[in-house]
């Protein structure tokens, strides 16, 4: 899997520039931005001291670079209707994480997709209406993708978002 990872950024993806150091402002604006998406340019510039102009030019390049990858809402899931989350673990067929990614991708309640090294391949954040609905994603949904060789899932009992250290 590790060549098939390597190789991703070679094929039909956005090539991004090289990753450069941070400075302190660039920090700053980013931890801004994280505790609220919606904060305007001028209290943005404000509270780095650098003018409107330059603000707007850092977080632009900030998204241009790939360091900012978007702007959204912290979502309370639970009141959102999604009271049951859990992690689940898959263990999937060597050099098909593309393929599994994808279809994962689509799945209802998705929220979190990552390849791991260790005892399972894949760690999913999903998060549903409630156990009924979660047991049909992980019986139904998840054992249908051929490339799924196994899954174990962990329930969560209370979650938390941890707020961007300012």
């Amino acid at each position: 899997m590790a060549s098939e990872q390597m190789a991703e950024g070679q094929e039909g993806t956005v090539s991004l520039p090289p990753a450069r150091p941070l400075d302190a402002i660039d920090q700053d604006i980013l931890r801004m931005l994280q505790a609220d998406g919606r904060a305007s340019i001028r209290s943005v510039a404000e509270r780095v001291h650098v003018s409107r102009a330059n603000a707007y030019a850092r977080i632009n390049r900030l998204v241009e670079d790939g360091v900012i990858r978007g702007f959204g809402a912290r979502v309370d899931h639970e009141r959102a209707g999604h009271g049951t989350s859990a992690y689940i673990t898959l263990k999937i067929v060597q050099n098909t994480w593309r393929t599994v990614r994808e279809q994962l991708r689509r799945l209802p309640g998705a929220s979190h997709i990552a390849l791991v090294g260790g005892d399972f391949d894949v760690l999913l954040l999903v998060h549903a209406p409630d156990n009924r609905a979660l047991r049909e994603l992980v019986l139904t949904r998840l054992q249908a993708i051929p490339e799924v060789q196994s899954t174990r899932t962990l329930l969560v009992f209370e979650e938390e978002d941890l707020e961007p250290q300012g």
